[in-house]
């Protein structure tokens, strides 16, 4: 089938650039596997350079959620918006970027759909390069999102027990998580390549696991039901595990393994799969 010359022009001219970069004359030798990821990672940081308004949700989404609920629940929950901040902002810091992180999946989707993927595809580089260079992007943006939420929450008034390491812990905890959903996403979106329905069905996941976790209020008030599944969902564990280190809160350790391990689990399961249905695209 025949694919709109406005389409596979702008296409071509971007994975002839692309080959440029991943080649070296004259002998034309391959790039290597973390050569090729940094300049997929480039090429994505570069996209958002020229289109700005990218990071729209990345600005927009972690000063909503932090401002309209402190404002909101803080004096019902903890009697004054700034007690409710230790509780919150770690959580707004974990639901902040669990939520920026399907947009890694749209963007990819839109280069399936747009015959980029299959121009990437054809060059002599390792399979997973444009991935991995998705994941280091997605990264950078992550990092930048959660500077907005400290930034904001020490302007707002919270002051973090656990000092500077301990928010730094908690953001690297944090960007870790999201590079997982990242990897998610990114299966997603190579079953699915369509970005409106990536992001459709990101919503659909991370909108129960967001309101239905220990984010906002703490799950000794919910039904029983409810609580069992606030203490199986990974947001929670990850939420819980940031409060403690931003706050040198006790029983640190456990729940930073928790997270760890919800962690790991997404990335072996998505890891592998996406690689699989990058290789099979086509």
């Amino acid at each position: 089938m025949n694919t709109p010359a406005a389409v596979t022009r702008p296409a071509a001219a971007e994975t002839d650039r692309i080959g440029i970069l991943l080649t070296t004359s004259p002998a034309r030798r391959r790039a290597g596997a973390l050569a090729a990821s940094a300049t997929f990672g480039r090429r994505a940081i570069l996209k958002i350079k020229h289109d700005p308004k990218q990071l729209v949700d990345s600005v927009a989404i972690p000063i909503l959620i932090t401002v309209l609920f402190t404002y909101l629940f803080g004096g019902a929950i903890s009697g004054s918006p700034g007690d409710y901040l230790k509780v919150l902002l770690p959580g707004t810091l974990s639901m902040s970027i669990a939520i920026v992180t399907m947009y890694g999946g749209a963007r990819l989707a839109k280069d399936v759909t747009t015959g980029a993927f299959d121009r990437f595809r054809s060059l002599s580089v390792w399979r997973g390069a444009l991935v991995l260079g998705g994941l280091l992007s997605d990264a950078a943006r992550y990092l930048f999102a959660s500077a907005i939420v400290v930034v904001l929450g020490l302007i707002m008034g919270y002051r973090p027990g656990g000092g500077a390491w301990g928010v730094l812990a908690a953001v690297a905890l944090v960007v870790a998580f999201g590079l997982s959903l990242s990897l998610l996403w990114a299966t997603v979106a190579l079953l699915v390549p369509d970005p409106a329905v990536v992001i459709s069905i990101a919503n659909v996941v991370l909108m129960p696991l967001s309101f239905a976790s220990n984010i906002f209020v703490q799950p000794q008030t919910m039904p029983g039901w409810l609580q069992a599944l606030v203490e199986v969902n990974p947001l929670s564990h990850v939420a819980t595990a940031a409060r403690a280190l931003m706050n040198n809160a006790g029983g640190t350790g456990g729940s930073v393994v928790w997270a760890l391990i919800a962690t790991a689990a997404i990335t072996a399961v998505c890891a592998p799969l996406a690689l699989h249905l990058y290789s099979k695209q086509g």
